[in-house]
């Protein structure tokens, strides 16, 4: 079917809507999708064939391509078709596989897949003119680019893999004051009796511990092997991850530029009507970085899709300093967001989600 929108209509756009821009001439793909490439409120975007090494991040700016300034800043580039190697500390940008046409009244916002955050693989999306990272505005045609920079470990990618998801929107419908304390009374958003609705649903960390060795978290090991992102359940834990335990005081004193897998304090549901996002809880607080990857898709934690209040899992880095973690610590928000119409398929709901119904889960390329 054709995207068609009534006046009023503004939201994400759901499943179908994805599928009917694309059939349109939105995006743009001379690869068709795989089937599983649509989500309930986005799109996995896929690797080109080729990558290049960058002396550095960079935007374009409005004057400028991104592959004018890939010529400029290029160090080498690498084929991707048999799979390649991309190595820690450096800078990647990857021609993706599709490319936007969007209507004039349709915009999107990118961001790292859970997978990909959870590797501590920092992704952002550029366009050509743009002036922010993972955010294209109504109208763009142009084709699509992903910066990769591994923090920890060294990842095999190929041409298809999938890092980074893309969410269209027509308008935007954040939910804020008395509208997210209704939701809140009614859906149970997070499962915390006078939750903090300022600005979005505030997330706490736990450090009170999970099961009966009190597990709090992970943090990563350095000078591991690599982790082929195309592959499931194949790497042992131990060999990549330092376990973390709970201790009297509640506490963790994250290291400067270690990187941390923690789990919220609360449980945490995404209704079918809406999706939702995780942003940093105050930016005057700079001494750590939260979520990576931030979507939320509708249905998560939700009963009728399997969730059953399911944790956020948070990635969790410091800078410069050590930081003290309490638990329960406010180190995110929660900003809901009305769908445009309720997908036709929830996350988790018979679609392979790999993160419905979870507690302190690891990304899903090591064994359990």
């Amino acid at each position: 079917m054709p995207l068609a929108f009534g006046p009023a209509d503004r939201g994400i756009l759901p499943d179908r809507m994805i599928a009917a821009l694309s059939s349109s001439g939105g995006i743009l793909t001379a690869v068709p999708f795989a089937d599983d490439q649509i989500q309930p409120a986005s799109l996995d975007l896929r690797l080109g064939e080729v990558a290049y090494r960058v002396r550095a991040s960079f935007l374009p700016g409005p004057r400028a391509t991104v592959a004018e300034r890939i010529d400029l800043l290029k160090l080498h580039e690498i084929a991707l078709g048999d799979g390649a190697v991309l190595e820690t500390g450096c800078v990647y940008i990857v021609p993706l596989i599709e490319g936007l046409k969007l209507p004039a009244d349709v915009g999107a916002a990118a961001n790292p897949k859970s997978s990909t955050g959870r590797l501590d693989v920092f992704t952002r999306v550029i366009t050509d003119g743009a002036r922010a990272f993972d955010r294209i505005d109504p109208g763009y045609h142009g084709p699509l680019y992903l910066e990769i920079s591994p923090r920890t470990f060294p990842v095999l990618v190929r041409e298809g893999s999938r890092l980074s998801q893309m969410r269209f929107h027509r308008g935007r419908m954040v939910v804020t004051g008395d509208d997210l304390v209704d939701l809140q009374a009614r859906e149970t958003l997070v499962d915390e009796e006078g939750a903090d609705l300022a600005e979005g649903v505030a997330v706490g960390v736990d450090l009170a511990g999970f099961g009966p060795d009190g597990l709090i978290g992970y943090r990563a090991k350095r000078h591991t092997g690599l982790i082929d992102v195309d592959r499931r359940a194949r790497y042992d834990v131990a060999e990549y991850w330092e376990p973390l335990r709970a201790n009297r005081g509640k506490t963790l004193i994250l290291d400067p530029d270690e990187f941390y897998i923690l789990a919220s304090k609360q449980a945490v549901t995404v209704p079918p009507d809406f999706a939702a996002e995780m942003v940093p809880f105050d930016p005057l607080v700079g001494e750590f970085r939260v979520h990576y990857a931030g979507f939320f898709d509708p249905g998560f934690g939700c009963d009728e899709a399997g969730g059953h209040g399911s944790r956020a899992v948070l990635e969790v880095r410091s800078h410069e300093v050590p930081f003290i973690l309490e638990h329960g610590q406010t180190v995110g928000r929660l900003v809901y967001e009305h769908m445009l119409a309720q997908p036709d398929q929830l996350y988790g709901e018979g679609i392979g989600s790999n993160y419905q119904a979870q507690g302190l889960k690891l990304s899903k390329h090591f064994r359990a």
